[in-house]
C-alpha cells in the first residue's frame, strides 16, 4: 500500500505544481524560443458584424452598455447591435425598447427569450437571427473599447482562425483584497494566453469580449459557456482561437468573497467534463501545441480540487516514512492554517490573501464537482451584485 500512497502522492503533486508554477514557467520559456509567432492584423478586414449583448435582469447597467456600444468606432452600415433578453423580469426590456425608439438612426434590436435557459441558450436562440457576417460576444456588465470590434475584426487575417478573444481588464482592483486577488490572476492568465494564441491556438476564452464567424458558430449545450467550450471545438476542427489584448473590455471583479465564489462556482458548473472534454485532445503528433497547452492549463487546474485532498491524504499516510512526508505535511496544514488565519483576522497581508484566494478558489471547484454529481449544476446564476 505504500508504494499506492507514493504514486499518488507524486502524481497529485506534480499536476498542483505544473498547473500553477511549471506550466506558466515553460510557456515563458517556449515563447521565447518561438518570438518570431506574432499576431498579425489587417485593419482594412472590416466585414458586417453583429454586436451581441445577453442580458437577464440588468436594469441597472443596460443603459450605460447601449451608450457605449453604439460609441463604438466601426462602419455605422456594417454594425448592428443584438440585445438577447434572457426572459428578463424586470425594466431590462423597457429601457431598450425605449432606447431603440430614441435612436432609430442605428441599427439595434431587442430579441426576447421565452423561457428562462442561460446565457448560452439566450445566444443560440438569437444567433439564428442573425444575418451578418462576424458575431462579437460581449457581457451586459462590461464596458468596450470604442477601438475593440476594429481589433477584433483586424485578428480574422486568415481562414483558420476562427475565434479572438479580447481583454478583460478588471477596473475595481484597488477596490478590495478580492477584487485585488482577481486582477493579479487575470494578469497571470493574460500573460499566458497571449503566447498560447501566438503560438497556436489558446485553451479558453472570456465572456466579456470574444469574436467568431457567424458561419463557424456552433449551438452548444445551454449548460456550457463559450469561454471554455468555443477554443477546444475550434481546435479540434483544426482551427486557431487566439487573442487580440488589445481589443479590450472593462469589468468589475467580485468586491466581496461571496460574489467572487459564486462566481467561481458557476465557471466550474461542467468541471468533470473540461479536464478532457475530448480524447483526440492526447494527440500531440496531430494537435500539437495545443495538446501541450491544453493538459497544462485546464486538465491540471481543472485536477486540482482532487489533487489537494490526494496528496494530503497520502502525504499523512505516509508521514512516517522519512523526514520529507513530515516537512510536506507540515507545509501543508500552514498553507491552510494561513487562510483560516485570513479568515478570522480578516488580514489586508497580501500574502494571506492570495493563500485565502487560491483555496477559495479550490474550495469552489469542489462545490461545482458536488453540484454535478447531485444535479443541481444549472446553466443560468445570479448575478454578482458588486460587479454592476
Amino acid at each position: 500500500m505504500e508504494l499506492l500512497y507514493k504514486i499518488l502522492f507524486y502524481i497529485s503533486g506534480f499536476i498542483i505544481v505544473w498547473a500553477m508554477v511549471g506550466y506558466p514557467i515553460s510557456l515563458k520559456f517556449i515563447g521565447k524560443l518561438l518570438k518570431d509567432r506574432r499576431l498579425n492584423k489587417d485593419y482594412n478586414h472590416q466585414p458586417t458584424v453583429s454586436v451581441m449583448v445577453v442580458a437577464h435582469n440588468e436594469e441597472k447597467v443596460i443603459l450605460e452598455k447601449l451608450n457605449n456600444i453604439i460609441e463604438l468606432d466601426y462602419p455605422r452600415d456594417k454594425i448592428e447591435f443584438l440585445i438577447a433578453s434572457d426572459n428578463s423580469t424586470d425594466k431590462t426590456n423597457i429601457i431598450v425598447k425605449q432606447f431603440i425608439k430614441e435612436h432609430q438612426n442605428m441599427n439595434i434590436r431587442l430579441y426576447e427569450v421565452k423561457a428562462r435557459k442561460g446565457k448560452t441558450n439566450a445566444q443560440n436562440e438569437a444567433q439564428k437571427t442573425v444575418t451578418t457576417e462576424y458575431l462579437v460576444m460581449t457581457d451586459a456588465n462590461s464596458i468596450m473599447d470604442k477601438n475593440s470590434v476594429k481589433e477584433l475584426m483586424a485578428s480574422f487575417t486568415s481562414d483558420d482562425i476562427a475565434y479572438v478573444s479580447g481583454r478583460l481588464s478588471i477596473v475595481n482592483h484597488a477596490s478590495s483584497d478580492v477584487s485585488n486577488a482577481e486582477a493579479s490572476y487575470w494578469d497571470s492568465d493574460l500573460a499566458t494566453r497571449e503566447i498560447e494564441g501566438r503560438i497556436q491556438s489558446i485553451t479558453a476564452g472570456n465572456g466579456a469580449l470574444y469574436a467568431c464567424r457567424t458561419r463557424d458558430y456552433y449551438d452548444f449545450d445551454p449548460i456550457q459557456c463559450h469561454d471554455s467550450a468555443m477554443p477546444p471545438l475550434y481546435a479540434l476542427q483544426g482551427k486557431r482561437a487566439i487573442a487580440n489584448h488589445d481589443a479590450i473590455a472593462y469589468e468589475k471583479a467580485g468586491e466581496v468573497i461571496e460574489d467572487e465564489f459564486g462566481r467561481k462556482v458557476r465557471m466550474n458548473r461542467i468541471i468533470l467534463k473540461h479536464i478532457l472534454p475530448d480524447l483526440r485532445i492526447l494527440n500531440i503528433f496531430k494537435y500539437k501545441w495545443f495538446s501541450y497547452f491544453y493538459f497544462g492549463h485546464r486538465t491540471c487546474r481543472y485536477l486540482l480540487w482532487i489533487s489537494h485532498l490526494l496528496v494530503f491524504i497520502t502525504n499523512a499516510l505516509l508521514i512516517q516514512a522519512s523526514l520529507l512526508y513530515i516537512i510536506t505535511f507540515a507545509g501543508q496544514v500552514l498553507f491552510y492554517l494561513l487562510a483560516l488565519v485570513r479568515v478570522i483576522t480578516k488580514s489586508n497581508n497580501k500574502y494571506l490573501t492570495l493563500v485565502y484566494y487560491y483555496c477559495v478558489t479550490i474550495l469552489a471547484q469542489w462545490v461545482g464537482v458536488y453540484n454535478i454529481l447531485t444535479g443541481k449544476a444549472k446553466p443560468f446564476w445570479e448575478k454578482a451584485e458588486s460587479t454592476r
